[in-house]
């Protein structure tokens, strides 16, 4: 059990190919085949071998799987959040909130600095969430590079960000852009 998650949900890192995990992503990828209208809306899907974390959200009393979402490594200070998804019935509930909550004290606690993620051209709705959650917009990275209705975001998560110091006079201060 992580912390900082909603009483009502108990969030499990799990194993990649832990079958719940794995039948949340493939509900997530039916749906946006349907948005998209095409399987190949994803140039640079994550795998087994590049995924640093994957987290699963359960309803606490019931225990059943409500979504999901994961961490890829990109480099030593930046990871990418992968595959966030809550189940139709369960959104609005804050679970892709607590999802990203975690996944972001993960990403914390494992070293990283900033935190990236995309968005396509049928997601407006992951486009919100991700601005709603701090997230800023930047230049298309990696696979999305040239890819028209890909929108990029990335957040600074290290630990100095978040610490309400003010810095010495005369001192330049440095924002993620």
């Amino acid at each position: 059990m992580l912390a900082d998650q909603p009483p009502n949900l108990t969030i499990r890192e799990v194993p990649w190919s832990n079958p719940v995990g794995a039948d949340l992503r493939e509900a997530q990828q039916s749906e946006l085949d349907a948005r998209f209208g095409s399987i190949d809306h994803d140039p640079s899907p994550p795998t087994a071998d590049d995924a640093a974390v994957f987290l699963v959200a359960y309803e606490k009393s019931s225990g059943q799987p409500l979504g999901c979402g994961g961490l890829r490594h990109l480099d030593d200070i930046t990871a990418e959040i992968k595959r966030i998804y809550v189940l139709p019935y369960a959104r609005g509930s804050g679970v892709a909130t607590a999802v990203l909550t975690a996944l972001e004290y993960r990403a914390r606690a494992a070293g990283y600095d900033v935190v990236t993620a995309e968005a396509g051209s049928a997601q407006p709705d992951g486009r919100r969430f991700y601005e709603h959650g701090g997230y800023t917009v930047v230049p298309n990275f990696g696979p999305y590079v040239g890819r028209d209705g890909s929108v990029c975001f990335a957040k600074r998560i290290s630990a100095e960000t978040r610490t309400p110091l003010r810095p010495p006079p005369g001192a330049s201060v440095r924002r993620y852009q």
